[in-house]
């Protein structure tokens, strides 16, 4: 049986398919020692190192649209749309909220400090608080003000930690990539944005391909969306450089949207089915 450090990416919802890779890799016999995690990683591990990632999944299979518009508490604030104290409340219902230090496998966080531009690792206190700090998309959600700091989200400068990782316990390390290269080309992001209304029930993915006018590909939105993407997938491809993981998981950044947590059985099937490959791989390589 192999050790493994797993390491997980940003992603929004696409970061369900986490679950997926970890149900493989439990399947397959390997040992998870410890998960470094950024924004939806550091939640799907911290709900694995708590030892209730089923209980979560069950959670999120119950998630609809009404339900998401439930967990969903507004702001009148100009720095944030959405509070983010009524989904981390939901959660504690399901999952308690425990010090990092106390959970039974090693454990990390990565939030992004926005006035000085640096890292923050969280490796100890409430799991809830690195949680909230490192899902803290910027517009979106409340930022954490946290000794001084206000915390957004980790994926802004590191969406895949390798680097805590590389640092951590586990003879293998295994990164799962939920925001890898666009899969079958590079489509315009209003032809995105229309396949996902059409085929979800996704309330805020079909409000934004509603806002978008017909034959007007280029606006404040799609600057931004695609400037992200950019971002995103080129800090994650540096940090794939830099620290090499022995497996890696990439999954394209448009099977799915950020917001399509209704689709958890789909998005996790398919984190399984990209780390069974990858672990066959890995095999082929083992015994040449």
């Amino acid at each position: 049986m192999k050790n493994v450090a797993l390491v997980l990416s940003s992603g929004g919802a696409r970061g369900l398919a986490h679950i997926g890779a970890i149900e493989e890799l439990e399947r397959r016999g390997y040992c998870i020692r410890s998960i470094a995690g950024c924004s939806m990683g550091a939640l799907v591990g911290g709900m694995y190192a708590a030892g209730r990632l089923a209980e979560f999944k069950e959670w999120m299979q119950t998630v609809d649209r009404r339900k998401m518009l439930s967990l969903i508490d507004l702001s009148l604030s100009i720095d944030h749309l959405v509070k983010g104290e009524r989904v981390i409340d939901a959660l504690k219902e399901v999952v308690p909220d425990v010090n990092i230090e106390d959970l039974p496998i090693e454990y990390q966080a990565v939030a992004t400090d926005w006035e000085n531009g640096q890292e923050v690792v969280f490796r100890k206190g409430s799991l809830y608080e690195a949680i909230r700090a490192s899902i803290s998309i910027p517009l979106f959600f409340n930022p954490v003000k946290r000794n001084g700091m206000i915390l957004v989200d980790g994926g802004v400068l590191n969406p895949l930690p390798l680097k805590q990782g590389n640092e951590m316990a586990g003879e293998l390390l295994v990164a799962v990539n939920v925001s890898g290269s666009f899969w079958g080309g590079e489509p315009k992001i209003k032809q995105l944005l229309e396949a996902r209304r059409k085929r979800s029930r996704s309330l805020p993915m079909s409000i934004l391909a509603s806002l978008l006018p017909e034959g007007l590909d280029i606006n404040y939105f799609t600057i931004t969306q695609r400037m992200c993407c950019l971002m995103i997938q080129q800090n994650a491809a540096l940090n794939v450089k830099l620290y090499k993981p022995d497996v890696l998981v990439d999954i394209p950044m448009n099977r799915f949207g950020s917001f399509e947590f209704d689709r958890v059985d789909k998005i996790s099937a398919l984190g399984r089915t990209k780390m069974r490959k990858a672990l066959d791989g890995l095999g082929e390589q083992t015994m040449q």
